[in-house]
Order: structure tokens, then C-alpha cells, then sequence
């Protein structure tokens, strides 16, 4: 996966206090020199959850022997987590100012330990499982980073499989090395040629036992109250400048997550009293909803909360299907339009909105300045106290504050937000599947989706359902581990009856997604063979995806199933694109035979045969003079079909 660096790794260490340091090349408590934990980027390091910290011991337990995970990670210590790029959730795992391990969670298998040489070290001796005895002729060539094969291993852990992590070790119980099995248990003891396993983490460290030297959460942050206080200091003022610069009513958005309560908390350590606007969209958590209103009534602040239609998530699902990471028409529906909605009633002339946004979440609000208008909220200067804040500067400012934060950081989620969003990992869906009371209404929609489609139960397994498009990575990892290809497992092969051709539209600005687009649903399923000729009417550029289940027509994607999105930086491009699309689309599948569009076609691309609209495609110059009134769309909208499927909800500024 790609590595992006979004801002300066500010994690720090202080071995002599065995301390966390943010930004100060000095320790605070002792005057020490500190060092930088080398991270992967973003290196966002957080503070490692009673949650964390049990699964973390759990699949040692597991994995490696009981015991183990409190040997690894004792009470007396702090934790903290980085997340790091991965195919679904990848966590680095750092205590006692060492990485000692990536907690990976794999499709198909869930979560995984992988030790490094430190982890590896503290498993030490007491390992029981998941250990491999090599040959003291093989150490050398390990750990000149050769992979240890099956002559070299003595003993081995009959219980580890092929692709296991493990550790190897000698007869002495020292740690050479981690790894990954190549082989099962008993095959690397009774084979005589072959990688039993293929080596990671070789080089020899030194170990320092840090055992006499306890922490806790309370000494981290006293020992970084400093730079706490001069990072509130700069925001509490930025907040007071920001409001005299702008002649306009200041509220807080507040999501119910730890940097909008971060942003809350300096509003009032700025002395002010501001009016806090929550967006109930009816996905949140039952626990985040009820964590908005006791801030608020903590602090004796106004809350206008602003709910989103009853049915329009669950109303819409007939039309639209699961939201996908590449589809959000859930943002519109759900968090855009309530948005909007809210702005505009209590603020027709505008509105200061300050916003726990900060730039390690993404390459997106990495790249947005500090104050900006918004484009999907009109009327709304978006502001940020903590735009270059890491996670640990919002962490240790709640805990200097001693405010209750949203019980869902502590249940597994290092993100707040609505409890069924395709943004999610698996990782995520596990620990919201096994606490929320929520989750049940969701998965028995899914089973029943996939039931009557037709589809196989990895479409839900493996959460496919979370893109229309999968990414390559995905799609390798999903072969590798089922032995089928991505799209065998998101081919319908129920499909409605044929029928007239209906549509469903939502558009606007995506809150999530940061941009215009356009996203419909057809009444059913569409031939694809037939329709790609006539695409070039919308775009220069016409290609299928190679498994056959998509058109792309420059911004425009038209999935089989009857799915599409139409993108624009403008308003009126997108919505004429997605009418543009459904006209062509109407015209492959149920042409009436007017012949009106083949007269308007000066090229002669168009033509008429048996009755039909037919098309050369190399002849279209993509002049669009084709486009006009059909009778075909016509039919569709006039003869008594269902109007809500062309009914157009656009979110319109006033």
C-alpha cells in the first residue's frame, strides 16, 4: 500500500523516565535527550485502549502460548498504537519506546501479531506455539537475511500452518528470528528440502529490559503538560482571531469523536460559549448520540441537533443498494442534506464553524488550509484550532482535561463515525459487530441482499459489498485467499425481470469524499455490450473493465448492475452528464424506433436497422448533437411508472 506523509512525527522518547515525549528534544521530567520513534507514516500514534490492549494479549495468547501476552504487555505500562498503510487494519504496536510488533488483521483469517525482533525478545522463553528450533549451523545464514530451510529446523510446533506467523528460535531458546511458515509444523520437521520459513525480522538487537521502569497515562501527561498548554495557548487564540476577523455567528460541529471534542473543549478554554450543531444522520451509535448531549449539558452549552429523515438511509436501499467507498450516496442523504438543512435555517447569512479537523487523517485535509469556505455547505467558513495537531496532542489534551470521551475508543475504533460506513475496515465491523446493538439490522440486510442476488457468502464475508470497483490490491488478496476471482463473488446471477428502465438520482457534494458527483440507480440490471457502443456519445475516451461488470466515459462509470456515478468540479456538468448517460442508456436497451436521434447525427455515427438506433462507433466525433427528446425516456417518465425512480434529489444551494 501506498506510504503518505502527512506531517511531522512529533513521538518521542525518554528512556531514562521510560516516558512518551511530544516534540521536545529534552525530557521535561529528568533533562535527558529524547529520541524519535520511527514510525511509519503518517506515524499518528495514539494511546492503546483496554480493548487494544486485550486483543493484543489474546492472540499472543493464542498464537504463541498462554502467558505470553502478559509477558509482552504488562499492566504497568503504556501502549500505543500507529496505524499504518494496509489492506484492511494494520496497527504498529510500541511500548517501552520500542516497536515491537504490527497487529494486522487479514481478510479472511482476522488479527494477526507479527513480532518484530523486540516483540520477539519479550516473547522469549516462554513461547509454547508458534516456535520453529533451527540448527545452530542454520543462524548464520539467517541472519545474513536467508530463509530458514527445512534441513535446518530440529523442532517445530506441530500445530503451525502454512502462513503463520511465527518465531524462530534455538536450542537454547534464544530468539534468531520471525517469520512466516512456508510449511505446516510436521512438514518442516520431516522434510529434507524446501523454505520451511521465510524469514522477516533477522538482525540481531539488543534487548534492554525496561521492566524496572513503570509508566502510566497519568505521569505521560504531566511529563508533556508544557507543550500541551503552548499548543492551547496558539489555538485558543487562533480561535479568538478567527472569530474577529469574520463578522459572522461562531458554532462547533461536533461529531461525538475525539477532535471535535478536542475543538469544543478550546472553544470554552478560549472563554467562549458557543452553540454546538451534531448531524444525527440515524447511523450513529446510540452511545454517540447520547456522549453529544452530556458534553453539552456538561458545559452548559446550546446543542441544536439536526436528525435526518427516518427512512432516508434505510428508505433509499431499495434504489440504491449498499454504499460503496467509490458510490457514497449516503453522504448526500444522510449528512449533507441535514447539513445543509441546518446551516440554512439557523444561519441564512452565514456561519463561523469551527471543525475537529486535522491534516494526519488524509491526504485531502492534509492539503486544506486552516480557514476555508466549504463548497457543499453554502453560507459556511470552516475553521480548525487543530489542523496540525497529531492524535497524541489530542489524546493528552482530553486526558490533561480529565473529559469523558465516547466509549467507542475503548470497544476498538480509533474513529468515530456512522457504524455501517463503507470507509470502514473488517477489522472495525468485528468490534461494532460484537458491541453494538445496531449492527444486527445491518447484517440481516446484507444477507438478505446477497441471497436474493444470488451472490456467494464471500460478497458478505469479506465486506465486497463496501466497492463497485475493487481496488487490485484487494482483488490479489481476495484470489489468495478464496481461489476466486473478485468479481465470481460480485456477479449477480438473480436478476429482475426485464423491464422498463426507471432511475433514481442523489446529488450534490460528497461531505466524505470532497467533491461534485452525481450518483443514480436504475431500476434493474443493464447489458453493457449494448450500451458501450453508444457511450461515445459521452466521452473521448470508452473502455470496459475487462471482467465486463463496467463502462467508464471519461468521469462517467456505468456498472452492469445498474449503478452510476457521474463526476464534474461543476454543478450543472454533473447533473447534464448523468441525463446525457440515461438517454444513452435508454437508447441501447429500449429504443422505440423514432429515428430522431440518428436524424440529428450529421456524421451518420447513427443509424437505423430493424427498427432500432444502431451506431459506428469510430464515426462519432463526440459532438453530442444526438441528445435531445426521445420518446424512449419519455415513456419512462409519462406512461404511469413509478415516478420516484426518476425523481431527482438534488441538493440545490438557495
Amino acid at each position: 500500500m501506498a506510504i503518505t506523509r502527512l506531517g511531522k512525527n512529533h513521538l518521542r522518547w525518554c528512556y531514562e523516565c521510560n516516558l512518551p515525549i511530544m516534540e521536545s528534544k529534552e525530557c521535561p521530567v529528568c533533562g535527558s535527550p529524547t529520541s524519535e520513534i520511527v514510525l511509519t507514516p503518517p506515524a499518528d500514534a495514539r494511546p492503546g485502549f483496554e480493548h487494544d490492549i486485550s486483543l493484543i494479549r489474546g492472540i499472543l495468547d493464542r498464537d504463541y502460548g498462554e502467558g505470553t501476552g502478559a509477558r509482552v504487555i504488562p499492566d504497568d505500562r503504556v501502549v500505543l498504537l500507529s496505524k499504518a498503510p494496509g489492506l484492511d487494519r494494520m496497527d504498529e504496536v510500541i511500548i517501552d519506546g520500542e516497536v515491537i510488533a504490527t497487529m494486522r488483521y487479514d481478510i479472511g483469517s482476522g488479527w494477526k501479531f507479527v513480532a518484530r525482533m523486540q516483540g520477539a525478545y519479550r516473547i522469549g522463553g516462554d513461547v509454547s506455539k508458534g516456535y520453529v528450533v533451527c540448527d545452530e549451523g542454520a543462524v548464520k545464514f539467517i541472519r545474513e537475511s536467508k530463509n530458514l530451510m527445512a534441513p535446518g529446523v530440529k523442532e517445530a510446533d506441530p500445530g503451525i500452518k502454512v502462513g503463520d506467523e511465527i518465531i524462530i528460535i534455538n536450542s537454547a531458546k534464544e530468539v534468531i528470528a520471525t517469520g512466516l511458515a512456508r510449511m505446516s509444523g510436521s512438514e518442516m520437521v520431516a522434510a529434507d528440502k524446501g523454505v520451511a520459513v521465510k524469514t522477516r525480522w533477522y538482525k540481531p538487537e539488543e534487548f534492554v529490559d525496561r521492566s524496572g521502569k513503570p509508566n502510566s497515562w497519568e505521569k505521560v501527561v504531566e511529563a508533556n503538560a508544557a507543550v500541551i498548554e503552548k499548543r492551547i495557548t496558539e489555538a485558543t487564540g487562533f480561535i479568538r482571531n478567527t472569530i474577529e476577523k469574520n463578522n459572522l455567528p461562531a458554532i462547533v460541529s461536533f461529531s461525538g469523536g475525539k477532535d471535535s471534542l478536542a475543538t469544543l473543549l478550546l472553544t470554552v478554554d478560549a472563554g467562549l460559549k458557543l452553540p454546538v450543531l451534531f448531524v444525527d444522520t440515524g447511523l450513529e451509535f446510540d452511545e454517540t448520540v447520547q456522549h453529544v448531549r452530556d458534553v453539552c449539558a456538561r458545559h452548559g452549552l446550546q446543542l441544536m441537533e439536526e436528525k435526518a429523515p427516518t427512512d432516508a438511509f434505510f428508505g433509499n436501499l431499495v434504489y440504491f443498494g449498499p454504499p460503496a467507498k467509490d458510490f457514497r450516496w449516503c453522504c448526500k442523504t444522510n449528512k449533507l442534506g441535514p447539513t445543509v438543512g441546518a446551516i440554512t435555517k439557523n444561519f441564512p447569512d452565514g456561519v463561523l464553524s469551527f471543525i475537529g479537523q486535522r491534516k494526519y487523517e488524509s491526504e485531502a485535509r492534509n492539503q486544506k488550509p486552516r480557514v476555508w469556505r466549504n463548497p457543499w455547505t453554502p453560507g459556511q467558513i470552516g475553521a480548525s484550532p487543530i489542523q496540525n495537531w497529531a492524535a497524541m496532542h489530542v489524546w493528552l489534551y482530553i486526558f490533561m482535561r480529565k473529559e469523558p470521551y465516547n466509549v467507542w475508543y475503548t470497544r476498538g475504533l480509533d474513529r468515530i463515525g456512522c457504524f455501517l460506513c463503507p470507509a470502514s475496515d473488517l477489522a472495525e465491523f468485528d468490534a461494532v459487530a460484537g458491541a453494538s446493538s445496531r449492527w444486527g439490522q445491518w447484517d440481516e440486510y446484507l444477507t438478505k441482499y446477497m441471497e436474493e442476488r444470488g451472490l456467494p457468502k464471500e460478497w458478505k464475508e469479506y465486506g465486497l459489498w463496501r466497492w463497485k470497483n475493487a481496488p487490485d490490491s484487494i482483488r490479489r488478496e481476495v484470489q489468495r485467499v478464496s481461489g476466486r476471482d473478485v468479481s465470481e463473488l460480485t456477479r449477480q446471477t438473480k436478476t429482475p425481470e426485464k423491464g422498463p428502465l426507471t432511475i433514481r438520482k442523489q446529488e450534490g457534494f460528497s461531505p466524505c469524499t470532497i467533491g461534485y458527483s452525481v450518483e443514480a440507480a436504475l431500476s434493474r440490471p443493464i447489458n453493457l455490450e449494448e450500451v458501450k457502443p453508444f457511450c461515445h456519445a459521452l466521452g473521448w475516451v470508452v473502455d470496459m473493465d475487462p471482467e465486463g461488470e463496467f463502462v467508464t466515459a471519461d468521469y462517467i462509470t456505468i456498472y452492469r448492475e445498474g449503478s452510476i456515478i457521474c463526476k464534474s468540479h461543476v454543478q450543472n456538468d454533473a447533473a447534464m452528464l448523468m441525463d446525457q448517460t440515461f438517454q444513452v442508456i435508454v437508447r441501447a436497451e429500449q429504443c422505440v424506433g423514432c429515428g430522431l436521434c440518428a436524424a440529428r447525427c450529421e456524421e451518420g455515427a447513427l443509424y437505423m436497422e430493424g427498427g432500432k438506433v444502431r451506431i459506428h462507433e469510430d464515426e462519432c466525433i463526440f459532438c453530442k448533437d444526438c441528445f435531445g427528446p426521445c420518446p424512449s425516456v419519455n415513456f419512462v417518465r409519462d406512461e404511469g411508472f413509478d415516478q420516484r425512480f426518476y425523481h431527482n434529489e438534488r441538493m440545490r444551494e438557495p
